[in-house]
């Protein structure tokens, strides 16, 4: 169905109410969408191990903002079945400057969704039929001065981790939707692990197969929100997130805007989203990225230096979305795959890289046509690196594999056919190895241990 004709249909989301309940040691909350007239959701969500003297800590007050905030960010997922004109917040305010935040997260956060539809990017109308709380609900208390790292599966969220662990920190970690790939992840990090469920809606997927609108939302906004919640909840003041340098680079330039796969991932989002915590969600909760000074092939160097993550971490999205998640492996054939190997590559010895993945994709002709989109005009919409690092990438590759004798058919293309339009590859790859970005907010004990673990 056109945008036109879903509009007209069902013109507005309405946020209609959320609620939780604490027993037996879960914190279980339930949220109320629907676009008018017909449509029903109703996700739930479920965190485990929360002690009762948290509950009592937080307050009732406190954890229904931290709840309602959950469901404003689930609203996303739900919205873009048909992108109605209108959002309704009924069970809760937002004042001028939150449906601000909200606005741009939708314009930024949903610009694949808008490119992928052909759809002139825009933000729905806010309106709030709450009536505006006397004071802010943002919690006042202190945390104990631990960190919470999010675990995803992938190599960057592990550099956090080990680096919160050299700088002599106490840290836990959260999964979300534990699978099996990520259960041996965490028992791998031996670290104490908080397990979250979270149940989308079923009939979400049956209206993506009968027609409605379908896309990218910006599931790391969710995870920012979370992680607010979980903090609280279990009494960590730091929020280690691993979002890199490059996730700031956009994919593509749609309709005069930049799109963006990763702007939940930006910096720009960070930055914003930071001022939102503190005045809105937790004012004692520091959220920040470890890894913000650091690209991505940096940070897969440094990730060479931690072996026992090997067996375990799986930077490729595709198994994480099978039903027996048991067997997940690398696909091999997608994006995340053929960056990752290549990132990888210069740092980890040969036999060791086709042990990760299962076979050694340069040899694979067919990713040929991938790689060129790597370092293209149309980077793909997946979570890598900038087209520079890349390309630095599978130079540094083509120099390790020079020395095994004949090229293998991804690096003789890259070398015949991509090199040339790099002249100072060399001193390029330097800089980008070497590099730190100053715009982080990373407090200073964890900036110079990740600092060492750049310069060994």
């Amino acid at each position: 169905m056109d945008l036109q004709t879903l509009q007209k249909r069902y013109p507005k989301l309405i946020y209609s109410g959320y609620s939780w309940v604490y027993a037996d040691g879960a914190l279980k909350a339930a949220f109320n969408f629907s676009i008018q007239p017909n449509l029903l959701f109703e996700p739930k969500l479920s965190i485990e191990n929360v002690s009762a003297a948290a509950v009592k800590k937080l307050g009732k007050d406190g954890l229904d903002n931290l709840v309602f905030h959950l469901g404003l960010a689930e609203i996303p997922s739900y919205w873009k079945t048909a992108a109605p004109k209108e959002i309704v917040v009924e069970c809760g305010y937002l004042d001028s400057a939150q449906i601000r935040f909200w606005k741009g997260l939708f314009l930024n956060g949903m610009g694949q969704f808008f490119y992928e539809n052909g759809l002139k990017p825009f933000s729905p109308v806010f309106k709030i039929q709450a009536s505006k709380p006397g004071i802010s609900p943002a919690i006042r208390k202190k945390f104990s001065p631990d960190f919470l790292v999010p675990v995803g599966g992938g190599k960057d969220a592990l550099v956090t981790y080990e680096a919160v662990k050299a700088a002599k920190k106490k840290a836990a970690i959260f999964v979300l939707n534990a699978n099996a790939p990520l259960q041996r992840l965490v028992k791998a990090t031996g670290a104490e692990d908080i397990r979250i469920y979270r149940t989308v809606d079923r009939r979400l997927f049956t209206l993506n197969k009968k027609g409605f609108l379908n896309g990218h939302t910006p599931f790391s906004s969710y995870l920012a929100f979370l992680s607010v919640a979980l903090a609280a909840l279990f009494d960590k003041k730091y929020i280690a997130i691993s979002q890199e340098r490059s996730s700031s680079e956009g994919n593509v330039e749609y309709r005069g805007q930049k799109i963006n796969h990763q702007y939940s991932k930006s910096f720009e989002f960070e930055k914003k989203f930071r001022f939102y915590s503190k005045k809105y969600l937790a004012a004692n909760i520091e959220f920040f990225s470890s890894l913000r000074p650091l690209y991505e092939i940096q940070i897969a160097k440094i990730f060479c230096r931690f072996p026992k993550y090997f067996p375990y971490f799986l930077s490729c999205n595709k198994p994480y979305r099978i039903t027996d998640s048991s067997q997940a492996t690398w696909c091999k054939k997608c994006p995340k795959c053929l960056f990752t190997y290549a990132a990888l590559y210069p740092f980890c010895a040969k036999e060791q890289m086709i042990k990760i993945i299962g076979a050694d994709l340069f040899e694979d002709k067919g990713l040929i046509p991938l790689m060129e989109e790597l370092v293209g005009e149309v980077k793909p919409f997946e979570c890598v690196g900038t087209r520079a690092e890349t390309a630095a990438a599978f130079y540094l590759s083509l120099k390790k594999e020079e020395g095994y004798g004949s090229l293998p058919p991804v690096l003789e293309h890259f070398k015949n056919n991509i090199l040339p339009k790099y002249p100072r590859i060399e001193s390029q790859a330097k800089t980008l190895l070497s590099a730190w970005d100053k715009r982080n907010f990373i407090p200073s004990p964890l900036a110079k241990v990740l600092r060492s673990f750049l310069l060994r």
